[in-house]
């Protein structure tokens, strides 16, 4: 019984809380930022406004066709496969500096970025904050704070 009982607990403990990377997007779909250019120089607080088309927001969980929530990341390598060799779009993005998640489902933010240069992207993320079978994501920019 115990065997039974500690097998059954490593598979829990071993499965993602949400399965993802299975869930569908418009493949016309983009996301990409308003405000912001690559390049660009901006001075710190700065307002990062989030553009989608194609596709709806709505918040983490919510479990509608075509729909999602903005994740920003920040001074990261693009989106794909992580340092522990994961692929990152078959996982929940974590919730760190560097992973913002807007699950609530916020269109904009703004941010006290140091001086100097910033990389940002931006992800749309399913109601389990994992990429969409076809990952919607902006190309990585660059920002200049002054």
């Amino acid at each position: 019984m115990k065997r039974i009982l500690a097998a059954a607990l490593a598979t829990t403990l071993a499965l993602p809380v949400w399965a993802g990377g299975d869930t569908p997007s418009n493949p016309e779909a983009k996301v990409y930022f308003v405000n912001l250019e690559d390049g660009q120089t901006v001075s710190s607080p700065v307002t990062v406004i989030f553009g989608l088309s194609g596709m709806g927001v709505a918040p983490s969980g919510t479990e509608k066709d075509n729909t999602g929530h903005h994740h920003l990341l920040i001074d990261r390598p693009p989106l794909g496969q992580g340092e522990d060799g994961a692929d990152e779009f078959e996982i929940s993005l974590p919730a760190d500096d560097n992973h913002l998640h807007f699950g609530g489902g916020q269109t904009e933010v703004t941010l006290d970025l140091s001086k100097g240069a910033h990389t940002l992207q931006l992800v749309l993320g399913d109601y389990g904050h994992v990429p969409h079978a076809t990952p919607i994501m902006s190309e990585v920019i660059t920002i200049n704070v002054n």
